[in-house]
């Protein structure tokens, strides 16, 4: 019963500097390969649109996502060419760091931040990935990265796989305060359901997965709230998510401890929808502007040029 699934063209940290740019290319062949080949049930997509579209026809909506900011290759004209194969969210780092940006290892005890967050460069990715209308995805990244990604974003933000810090203090969740300015920027928490993410160990079970849930609810609502299992990213899953026919039972857990049917519609999908929408919006906007500031340069020229009556 899943209807969108986000295939993540992941990168590993060893390919940096080396082949990174080839190696998510092949990736994102790879993932356009298996959905062609399955077209009565899979469908690519890469817009908010797209999603309901597809879940009307009853088909999995495919998307891409690139997993790992050096994937990149520190160029900007590489990532607006990963946006028009059909990405549609960058991973700005995943376990290492980039040149421009602070992975969460950096926030470890022992280590020390290479970046300290973001460079301008970083806030130059950030803002291009806003002008594509490509969602900016913080799973991964350190906090200060977090919190200068937040503020320099035009759109929302999504975290695509991390739980609650406050629950498990992994490098890999995200704290209250960044939860919080989540909420007030418009994003969204995907909760991640790897055990050493949800109880920092090799055992958890579906209840401790609808805690993380819960938690994220209560500090940031429930319209920045998801779900971002990363089955088959992860070796290890909860006792009672075993894979993906099992999110039924985390919905009645859920449903049996106050949630409405209007509440799992959002963390279900509703609440990523309207994310990637205001990321689209963000992106018509830009365009909008742009064609008008263009429009107003033609009138002056018009206007310079004009000649004057004799």
């Amino acid at each position: 019963m899943v209807a969108a699934q986000f295939w993540s063209a992941y990168v590993p940290c060893s390919s940096q500097h080396l082949d990174s740019v080839q190696l998510a290319l092949e990736q994102i062949d790879l993932i356009r390969r298996l959905v062609n080949k399955h077209p009565q049930n899979m469908v690519l997509v890469t817009t908010a649109e797209g999603i309901e579209r597809a879940h009307k026809e009853g088909r999995l909506a495919s998307l891409i996502g690139v997993e790992g900011g050096h994937a990149v290759g520190t160029s900007l004209a590489v990532l607006r060419m990963l946006y028009e194969l059909g990405a549609r969210y960058l991973t700005l780092t995943h376990t290492c760091n980039t040149p421009w940006a602070d992975c969460s290892t950096a926030d470890e005890p022992g280590q020390v931040p290479q970046v300290g967050g973001l460079s301008n460069f970083g806030r130059s990715i950030v803002l291009e990935m806003n002008r594509l209308g490509m969602m900016v995805d913080l799973s991964h990244v350190s906090v200060p990265t977090m919190l200068d990604a937040m503020g320099v974003s035009k759109a929302p933000v999504i975290f695509s796989h991390s739980s609650a810090h406050a629950l498990c203090n992994s490098s890999r969740n995200v704290p209250d305060h960044a939860l919080q300015l989540l909420a007030e920027s418009g994003g969204i928490v995907m909760v991640s359901f790897y055990p050493h993410f949800i109880s920092c160990g090799e055992k958890s079970t579906l209840a401790d997965v609808a805690a993380h849930i819960n938690h994220v609810r209560k500090v940031a609502g429930i319209d920045h709230v998801g779900i971002g299992a990363g089955y088959d990213g992860i070796n290890l899953t909860p006792t009672g998510l075993e894979d993906v026919s099992k999110y039924p039972e985390l919905f009645a857990e859920l449903l049996a401890n106050g949630w409405s049917e209007g509440d799992i519609q959002k963390l279900a999908g509703l609440n990523l929808i309207r994310v990637f929408k205001a990321v689209e919006q963000n992106f018509a906007y830009s365009i909008s502007l742009k064609r008008i500031t263009n429009e107003l340069q033609i009138n002056v020229y018009a206007l310079y040029l004009k000649p004057k009556k004799r």
